[in-house]
């Protein structure tokens, strides 16, 4: 079930225009003009304004797993609130009596014995997908120092012709997004990442697929993640609503008990 959490993020929308300096030579200038207008092209795509104007998301669908390859069951319902940049909470289970919730830097587990503090991995994992999802790469790495825009030329993706790019932030992370050439919706995202404890390197692709107008914004239906090669997961929307004012106290909670730590005696 866990491991349901983290394949959810990776495929949230976008919700930012992008528009940094050009490189210094003509050549470089006209390569990153190119990747620049692929990007506004598919934020107009998105929906422009409407799409502009997300700030928050709610979720409700399926989530299905996978190892080398295999499904690992028969998948779960989960529903997901999502308020940009950083706050998050997944519910899962009919009863929707198991939650992850993520504010900042900070993951919580959520169940009938309280509220603890998630897996460290777990967090990692989960943080790392979020610095490189969509949303983050167009509304904050675009906007900060020395990020670099790169047109890297039509190709197929998801089986569609696709124009790519690759986007390199100061950090020198890069992400590689890939836009239907005839919709100019995004198709792709691929990004790699070196394991801190083995040094090696993993490389993780988001495919985005069936995509619908809801509320003025066109909204991936499906997403299918892979890791290494592999389809890790997939996730099926029912419904997608926008902007409904997200209370802020279902992502302020408190740890209320250390699972390591032995009860007190009576």
């Amino acid at each position: 079930m866990k491991y349901l959490v983290i394949l959810l993020l990776g495929a949230t929308l976008a919700f930012g225009q992008a528009h940094p300096a050009a490189p210094a030579n003509a050549i470089g200038q006209e390569n990153a003009a190119k990747a620049l207008a692929l990007i506004d092209q598919a934020i107009e795509a998105l929906g422009g304004n409407a799409y502009l104007n997300i700030e928050d998301m709610t979720q409700e669908g399926r989530t299905y797993g996978f190892h080398h390859g295999e499904p690992t069951g028969a998948g779960g319902l989960y529903w997901r609130m999502y308020r940009f940049p950083d706050k998050e909470r997944i519910e899962l289970g009919k009863k929707r009596d198991v939650a992850y919730v993520y504010n900042g830097d900070h993951g919580f587990e959520v169940t009938y014995k309280g509220v603890r503090a998630d897996d460290p991995k777990s967090v990692a994992d989960f943080l790392r997908r979020r610095e490189y999802s969509l949303e983050w790469v167009l509304r904050k790495w675009i906007h900060e120092p020395g990020v670099a825009l790169f047109y890297d030329g039509a190709g197929v993706a998801a089986q569609k012709d696709a124009q790519q790019i690759t986007i390199v932030n100061a950090k020198n992370e890069s992400v590689t997004l890939y836009f239907d050439s005839s919709t100019h919706l995004p198709i792709k995202k691929s990004f790699s990442w070196r394991d801190p404890v083995d040094r090696e390197k993993n490389i993780e692709e988001d495919i985005y697929d069936n995509y619908r107008p809801v509320e003025g914004v066109m909204t991936p239906f499906s997403v299918t993640h892979f890791y290494n090669g592999d389809m890790a997961g997939q996730r099926f929307i029912n419904s997608v609503h926008y902007n409904t004012g997200l209370n802020d106290a279902m992502f302020n909670v408190s740890i209320t008990y250390d699972p390591f730590k032995p009860l007190p005696k009576k």
